[in-house]
């Protein structure tokens, strides 16, 4: 149950910062109300999960999650550069959260 809140929570992560940069440093009502709400939702996730996950693997996949999932994010919608290098990028940051979570 713990590594399915930590996944939730990571996928929260990208909500929350995708959220923060369409609220316009704040001055956009909703999205300022879903990044306020997704953020909490995240933090106590990984809280959550951090009872039975070791500190740095929960948060490292934590993180991974957040990191991967706005970038993704950033090139599906926002126009940000989709190149080699960069899907490599991220691809070596999924196996890293992957190989965490197996060698946990």
């Amino acid at each position: 149950m713990a590594w399915l809140v930590l996944i939730v929570s990571g996928v929260l992560e990208t909500v929350w910062a995708v959220a923060l940069e369409s609220s316009k440093g704040f001055s956009r009502p909703v999205p300022t109300v879903v990044f306020g709400v997704a953020l909490a939702l995240s933090m106590g996730g990984l809280a959550y999960a951090m009872r039975s996950i070791p500190i740095g693997t929960g948060y490292a996949v934590w993180v991974g999650i957040g990191a991967v999932g706005t970038a993704l994010y950033g090139m599906a919608v926002l126009g940000d550069a989709v190149t080699l290098a960069r899907i490599g990028c991220l691809l070596l940051i999924v196996s890293g959260v992957v190989g965490l979570k197996v060698l946990h």
